[in-house]
């Protein structure tokens, strides 16, 4: 069986192929959507329980091969299956699309820690966070204006301002949502991919966008194109 670490738009679009091709495979999502978009193969939803229960896990339901198609920024996770797989020689890709990189109209500034981001943003501006709600918790922006997008509704803080929405946003669409809330600055993650209606729209405005560089990921097979992992999975 195949197991399917799922989670982003890329995974959803492997679980279809997947599906298609009648291969034996199990998705499996964190958990941190409450109604999250339907997959073309059977889905878990939560954690794994620490190391020992994956590894269990993983003798337990006979996996013949791991495809870590997981956010760019969960990298404890991927550290993690690529170790394990390894130690027990269970066939691993990661599916990690391609960064996002500045064109010439792009004003971005580059962190490392979204910590920073106090450093390079104004007081008084109004920020648009597209990071997350736990990582937008962790922001430190007194005297700014902080609106965060979620899938699920939540509730404002004394900080935070949140937005309900499902992704993929057009880019006329996020020019008329910063429009409308006057927005000065973007935070954003480099998760790559096709570019994103966000960044199309902090280039039509011109606005400045803080962008967090993605962390290393562990050294190991990887492709960034969804068909390249179904070729992989159908050479095994």
């Amino acid at each position: 069986m195949i197991l399917l670490l799922a989670g982003t738009t890329e995974a959803r679009k492997l679980s279809w192929l997947l599906n298609d091709y009648g291969l034996e495979a199990l998705a499996s999502l964190a958990g941190e959507t409450a109604e999250p978009e339907k997959l073309g193969i059977p889905t878990r939803v939560g954690g794994f329980g620490g190391a020992m229960a994956f590894r269990a896990f993983l003798d337990d339901n006979n996996v013949s091969a791991v495809v870590d198609a997981t956010h760019p920024f969960a990298v404890s996770i991927t550290r993690r299956t690529a170790r394990i797989c390894e130690e027990k020689g269970v066939p691993y890709m990661q599916l990690e699309r391609p960064m996002w990189e500045p064109e010439p109209d792009d004003e971005w500034w580059f962190v490392d820690d979204l910590a920073e981001a106090g450093k390079h943003i104004p007081e008084g501006a109004k920020v648009f966070a597209a990071v997350g709600r736990k990582a937008a918790e962790e922001l430190d922006l007194p005297n700014r204006e902080l609106y965060v997008r979620t899938v699920d509704p939540q509730e404002d803080t004394e900080n935070i301002k949140f937005i309900t929405g499902r992704p993929p946003f057009s880019q006329a669409e996020e020019v008329e949502l910063f429009k409308s809330l006057g927005i000065d600055w973007i935070i954003a993650k480099n998760s790559g991919g096709a570019t994103d209606g966000k960044l199309l729209a902090a280039r039509e405005l011109h606005l400045p966008v803080l962008m967090q560089s993605r962390p290393k990921a562990p050294v190991t097979q990887c492709r960034e194109r969804v068909q390249d992992v179904l070729d992989w999975l159908l050479d095994l």
